[in-house]
């Protein structure tokens, strides 16, 4: 696979609990694939648990906390969903605040699946088009956002580039599309 994004660092923020593997696992492997350097970045140090929808899964560690690291340490960014994780990230400030500081420094943000959650606590979806797991389509146009249902939607209208997709059957063409807009992030 070519070095697209060699020199390029990836922060994945998840919950100490209830990432949806595949999400978290896929989107890693593609970054890792393609010369870039992922990193886990979580509200809590030690391992977070992943899932399988609702079972346990493996555990991952975590490279950095929220407290304790800036988005200016990153090129881009990865929400992974599953239920839990974004609806336990989006009530946490710090977590909150890595988030919307991607978008305040103009670095792109990938998120699928429930993680847009995250996006609408950090107030970065008003006029912005985007897709989700279609549960959550009512909260995001109630922020603002055009929710469509597209496996993934690459929106530059905003300060920065955002990739959404639906759901993990939406993986192949998630993770080419945040290959291409990831690789512009060079600093």
């Amino acid at each position: 696979m070519p070095e697209e994004l060699s020199g390029i660092t990836v922060a994945f923020l998840v919950a100490p609990e209830g990432t949806e593997q595949v999400e978290l696992t896929e989107p890693w492997k593609t970054v890792q694939a393609t010369g870039g350097t992922p990193k886990l970045v979580s509200t809590a140090s030690g391992t977070i648990q992943a899932f399988d929808h609702l079972d346990k899964a493996d555990t991952f560690p975590v490279d950095a906390t929220t407290d304790t690291t800036k988005a200016d340490e990153y090129d881009a960014l990865v929400l992974p969903g599953g239920v839990a994780n974004p609806d336990f990230l989006r009530t946490v400030d710090s977590a909150v605040a890595f988030i919307k500081s991607f978008f305040d420094a103009g670095r792109p943000v990938a998120a699928i699946c429930h993680a847009p959650w995250t996006l609408i606590e950090a107030d970065v979806v008003r006029g912005r088009t985007l897709t989700s797991y279609p549960s959550v389509r009512t909260d995001l146009t109630n922020a603002g956002g055009t929710w469509v249902d597209e496996e993934v939607v690459v929106d530059r209208s905003g300060p920065n580039t955002l990739i959404t997709s639906r759901r993990p059957d939406d993986l192949p063409a998630f993770n080419a599309s945040l290959v291409t807009e990831f690789a512009k992030a060079r600093t």
